[in-house]
């Protein structure tokens, strides 16, 4: 088992997310081609205020199912300094395309599936009062605290004279009797730093490097709809495309009030395979 864990985690640190969007936690209605499957990995890195640094990992299969549907798979780890290397649950996900063609905004309606544990450190969202103390508790802890969870998101998408726009709005509610509904947003902004095409092959051209920021954060639960005691980052976001299949990400985020962590590095790495659908059936043929 440790074997398996050691190797996910390594995973995470070589492997993916969706070369179309350079955020980290907030989603833009760009879907997977039909019959392709991303490799995706997000990673995190924090060293909160009275507990241990560490590394939470997510690794995630995508498939385009059909052009308004994408569906996914996760499976999330994480290490700390003095404590442990955990599993810490998988996700299954959904994302659906409400219009066709493109217009001036386009809406992606998202449901997610979670079985974590509290261990769980991949911060891929945050929403009600996650806050940084959050990740202090310590692994021996956590890790027999299972939950069982529902998301929903809106994703709102514009692409404005070069700018990707996006606005994410997240509840989620644990599948427990009396447990209230959080909130959350996800919010932003990126381009490409030209749309003038290089010579062909060229991977240190302007055209393959996107800049942008993210902004995301709680907005408290039906208990407390309030910004009280809810964390808030500011982030900005660099995507490189190194090769046609396969894109890098570095994205360092600050957090803006007391509650959140002071800094968290995020990072990641995609690869996609083309036609895997098609190539799956002719094994099979």
């Amino acid at each position: 088992m440790k074997r398996l864990l050691a190797t996910l985690l390594f995973f995470c640190s070589v492997a993916a997310f969706p070369q179309h969007n350079p955020y980290f936690v907030t989603y833009n209605s760009e879907m997977e081609e039909v019959g392709n499957l991303e490799l995706n990995s997000v990673n995190v890195i924090g060293s909160p205020r009275g507990g241990n640094t560490f590394w939470g990992s997510q690794a995630e299969f995508e498939y385009g199912v059909r052009n308004w549907w994408s569906s996914a798979l996760y499976l999330d780890g994480q290490t700390t300094n003095n404590e442990s290397t955990v599993f810490a649950g998988y996700r299954l996900e959904n994302r659906f395309k409400l219009l066709k063609k493109e217009h001036h905004i386009n809406p992606v309606l998202y449901f997610e599936f979670a079985h974590t544990n509290e261990a769980n450190k991949s911060l891929r969202e945050i929403v009600g009062h996650d806050l940084e103390a959050d990740q202090t508790e310590p692994n021996a802890i956590t890790r027999g605290e299972v939950e069982k969870e529902i998301e929903f998101k809106l994703i709102l998408s514009s692409n404005v004279k070069g700018w990707n726009i996006s606005e994410n709005f997240i509840t989620e509610r644990p599948l427990v009797s009396g447990d209230p509904w959080e909130f959350g947003y996800g919010f932003g902004l990126s381009r490409p730093l030209t749309f003038n095409p290089s010579q062909p092959g060229c991977r240190f051209c302007k055209e393959n490097v996107q800049l942008g920021a993210e902004f995301y954060g709680g907005l408290g639960d039906t208990d407390d709809l309030s910004l009280r005691n809810t964390a808030h980052y500011a982030a900005p976001v660099f995507a490189w495309q190194f090769s046609p299949n396969a894109n890098v990400r570095v994205s360092p985020g600050f957090g803006l009030n007391n509650q959140s962590h002071r800094f968290l590095l995020r990072f990641g790495l995609t690869y996609e395979i083309n036609d895997f659908g098609r190539k799956v059936k002719k094994l099979f043929r």
